[in-house]
């Protein structure tokens, strides 16, 4: 099942998906293109990355 990222709107705005099920891999994708290609991150990966957004670590 498919969750969408609580930043997300209504209008359209850069907004991605993740699924969960899987204890291995993260899949995420984008919410504006759900047919299209999911990124799979491994989970500890994915784990760090956003826990790095949240102490405001963020990339550009």
């Amino acid at each position: 099942m498919w969750r969408k990222s609580s930043y997300s709107n209504q209008e359209g705005g850069d907004c991605v998906e993740v699924a969960g099920g899987f204890p291995a891999v993260v899949p995420v994708r984008d919410s504006k293109a759900p047919h299209g290609p999911a990124l799979c991150f491994e989970a500890p990966s994915w784990a760090a990355f956003i826990g790095g957004l949240k102490a405001g670590h963020h990339c550009l």
